[in-house]
């Protein structure tokens, strides 16, 4: 029985395959993933809070520093992880922390913009993402939403066209052409139309990425797996977390 593959190319089903080739200790589990997922969150509150102490004391700059630290770090050590699974249970962690740096500077610069009007905003976002998170579990857990090959093409081709689009929108920002509806405090319906698209795509993609984590415990995979089937989930969640920050964003900007 092949692993069925998922849109997050961090959980792909060559990965676990190749994985299965060195298994010869104790196996990954479902309970074991998602217990290193916990810690891997906790890992990003811990950096979100110091970026988020940093603009609260007036050290903006600082701030800055450290969310090019952990978008850059963040970009690096992801795909060391996605390339050498094996290594995640020594970068997972690390992982963690620079996308804490990244999400608490971020959370910081949009409470900034519009904590006066709306002081609750980034919890909302926090909130919200959880909440997302929660019901696609249940979704899945129940079968509700099943898996199919026809569900994974859609988010499959969807995530590359979406990895497309952003890739020539930072392409032509570097050229000083920059997209109106792409900006966080545009509410025009175009904007919020893709940002809507791509918090569903996010959200589904958690069901694949579900299904696969318990694939590879029912077929044995190796006990660092399951720090690899976290990364990936994390993947999922910031991915999940920034567009709803970024939504809620784009309409507290507007509100008169």
């Amino acid at each position: 029985m092949a692993l069925m593959e998922s849109n997050n190319p961090t959980l792909s089903e060559k990965i676990f395959n190749q994985s299965l080739s060195a298994a010869g200790g104790d196996a990954m589990t479902v309970r074991g993933s998602i217990n290193k997922f916990g810690f891997l969150l906790l890992m990003v509150i811990a950096g979100a809070t110091y970026t988020w102490h940093l603009a609260a004391v007036g050290k903006p700059d600082t701030m800055m520093t450290f969310l090019w630290v952990g978008l850059i770090g963040g970009l690096i050590s992801g795909l060391i992880i996605s390339f050498k699974p094996e290594m995640a249970k020594y970068l997972a962690p690390a992982y963690g922390i620079l996308e804490g740096f990244l999400l608490g500077s971020l959370s910081a610069i949009v409470n900034a913009t519009v904590g006066q009007k709306y002081p609750g905003l980034v919890m909302q976002a926090v909130g919200l993402t959880f909440a997302v998170g929660l019901v696609m579990f249940l979704l899945y857990n129940f079968r509700i939403i099943k898996p199919t090959e026809k569900l994974k093409a859609v988010i499959v081709s969807s995530m590359i066209g979406i990895g497309l689009f952003y890739l020539i929108t930072i392409i032509l920002s570097l050229f000083h052409i920059n997209l109106g509806f792409m900006s966080w405090n545009d509410a025009s319906p175009l904007g919020i139309g893709i940002n809507l698209f791509v918090i569903a795509i996010a959200a589904l993609s958690l069901i694949l990425d579900f299904e696969m984590i318990e694939t590879g415990e029912a077929m044995g995979a190796p006990k660092y797996m399951e720090w690899y089937g976290a990364f990936g989930l994390l993947v999922t969640m910031v991915l999940l977390y920034i567009q709803i920050l970024k939504l809620l964003s784009r309409f507290a900007s507007n509100r008169n």
